[in-house]
């Protein structure tokens, strides 16, 4: 408000100044007494009238723009044409709906923000993303791009990435999700990007599949290149020649990759000097465990998701507990480790200050109270869906001296009646409980301060419309109050004809059912209607919209409450077969 006001007073001064000067001057003797407080008048008139902010340095007030939020600096570049013109000229960062029609706007876009150097072109699934000629265009006129995000950018071709790889050689991060170019096109920006220093690849769909695929890397590259991020991949390997050839590798995360990995991992963990994610490499075994730790002796996170496969356990943490001294973080998703593997770890890693052991079905009292007497350094501790009681929170009260953080979630042993014991026993320390118990939930756990791996899932559209999703915080009062939810949208013809013929297979669905007798049902959803992801608590399918959506599909005699608890299990199973939800019961 005080920025408009000062614009309008810069537009009108020169017309006071002009009434000012074409006042008639006395000519009369004045005394000095009175010609002191003429002056002084003048003083404060010329005062008032001042626009301080315009004598500003564009400098100055291109940082005062940096800190305000989005919606502020848009107010502020419609105050006039310099406040319009400093607002692009400091503006670094910018995303853009990448459909095709952004390609005639380009022009004036990068003419206003000719200083942006981290650009984010996402398309939605539904809508034909930009082409190579869009994206050339973009590289001739942000050749100081240094950070570039694609999402969903289909009609992009190998040939479009190799132009745009020469036009912005001074690229320092690229991630690509969902796109169409292949080998070629991400050879070609390893080739020509001699600063790239994190490259993230998610769904590659270009890559061929097979022994026919062409390798990719190293280029130049490899030469500065610290974090690799593979997501979601068929054949991830063919990375393999710029994992190998990246010799300052820090970071290197697998999600979801599929492809025998143990037998490439002697040749490319030997890289990786800090940080290794495996998660939901099922392939994954002790034997490419313990190559990791035989290479990686400064290895300081290491993050496994089993995926509940029984091919990683206390062989392979063991032989990370003798090689990998320097570990502070250590996160265990779907792995079954025993007092065995984790004594050893407590004992041989003395920095290890962030411990989660989720899914764990042979993580009970006995382990908790070893790490609790081992485990001398650590900070936090995460304990998900594991045997553990009140016991084991009795041998926290007493062990672990620097733990400053104990969360605990999906532990059916724990009561709130002990983590208010553990509390009151040790007053500095922050316990999280969260005992409410969800079924198919999709286990995610962490115990540093960033999350244990990536959390940017990729969601399915919605028909007609957008839903953003945030997450809810969560306290230690042990009850929760709402969580992700889903609704079945779009289809819903076709939901309540196969709804209708499960209830008629499986006898009115009974008690018994599960989730492998589900799952032919939940595919066949799959291809014809699309689960997605709604926030607000269990407000979006309540009780009153569950008991219409029982009837109206079930068409059965069982109670709303039953047929509430059966739906919420049909669309959380299939949430979590096709790895499109998180689902998550945070605490209010």
């Amino acid at each position: 408000m005080g920025q408009s006001v000062s614009a309008a007073k810069l537009r009108s001064r020169p017309d006071w100044n002009h009434r000012q000067r074409s006042k008639p001057k006395s000519t009369a003797l004045i005394c000095p007494m009175q010609a002191e407080e003429t002056e002084e008048l003048e003083r404060s008139n010329t005062d008032e009238s001042s626009d301080f902010i315009s004598d500003l340095p564009d400098e100055c007030l291109a940082c005062i723009f940096l800190s305000l939020s989005p919606a502020d600096r848009k107010r502020c570049s419609l105050v006039c044409r310099q406040w319009l013109l400093i607002e692009g000229q400091s503006r670094h960062r910018l995303s853009l709906n990448a459909q095709s029609d952004l390609q005639p706007l380009i022009p004036s876009i990068f003419s206003r923000f000719d200083a942006v150097t981290k650009l984010a072109l996402k398309c939605d699934r539904r809508s034909v993303s930009i082409g190579d000629e869009s994206l050339v265009l973009i590289s001739e006129q942000c050749r100081n791009l240094t950070r570039l995000k694609l999402r969903a950018c289909r009609d992009l071709t190998d040939a479009g990435m190799l132009a745009f790889a020469k036009n912005c050689k001074g690229l320092k991060k690229l991630s690509c999700g969902s796109c169409a170019f292949g080998a070629k096109g991400m050879n070609a920006v390893l080739d020509n990007c001699l600063a790239l220093e994190e490259l993230s690849v998610k769904r590659l769909r270009g890559i061929t599949d097979g022994a026919a695929a062409e390798p990719i890397g190293p280029g130049v590259a490899a030469a500065a290149l610290k974090t690799i991020c593979l997501k979601e991949l068929y054949n991830g390997q063919c990375f393999g020649p710029l994992i190998i050839g990246s010799k300052n590798l820090k970071s290197l995360k697998l999600f979801r990759c599929s492809g025998d990995w143990d037998k490439l991992f002697p040749l490319i963990v030997e890289r990786v000097a800090e940080i290794l994610h495996l998660v939901k490499t099922p392939e994954c075994t002790n034997a490419g465990l313990g190559a990791v730790a035989e290479k990686c002796n400064l290895l300081r996170k290491l993050h496994i998701d089993g995926w509940k496969a029984n091919r990683i356990g206390d062989q392979g943490l063991i032989a990370v507990a003798k090689s990998c001294t320097n570990l502070q973080e250590l996160v265990l998703i779907g792995v079954n480790p025993t007092k065995l593997s984790l004594e050893m770890l407590a004992s041989n890693c003395p920095n290890l200050e962030r411990l989660a052991l989720c899914g764990s079905d042979t993580v009970g009292d006995a382990e908790i109270s070893c790490i609790a007497v081992k485990c001398i350094a650590l900070k936090k501790l995460c304990i998900k869906n594991c045997p553990v009681s009140d016991h084991g929170m009795e041998a926290l009260a007493s062990g672990c001296p620097n733990l400053v953080k104990v969360k605990v979630k999906k532990c059916r042993g724990v009561t709130s009646e002990g983590a208010d014991w553990l509390r009151s026993t040790r007053g500095s320390l922050v316990v999280n409980l969260d005992i409410n118990l969800d079924i198919g939930e999709h286990l995610d756990a962490s115990a540093s301060d960033g999350g244990v791996q990536d959390n940017g899932i990729e969601f399915p559209p919605m028909v007609g419309s957008q839903i953003g999703a945030s997450s809810i915080a969560s306290s230690s009062t042990g009850r929760s109050t709402s969580f992700k939810l889903l609704g079945l949208m779009s289809g819903r013809s076709f939901v309540a004809c196969t709804l209708r013929r499960l209830a008629n297979t499986t006898g009115i669905f009974p008690e018994y059912y599960t989730q492998e007798s589900m799952m032919p049902y939940i595919h066949e959803l799959h291809e014809q209607t699309m689960v997605v992801p709604l926030l607000g608590g269990f407000e979006l399918v309540k009780a009153n919209y569950l008991h219409l959506l029982a009837k109206s599909v079930f068409n059965s005699s069982v109670t709303s409450s039953q047929q509430a608890i059966k739906t919420e299990k049909l669309v959380g199973w299939s949430a979590h077969a096709f790895g499109w939800v998180k689902l998550n019961t945070n605490e209010a």
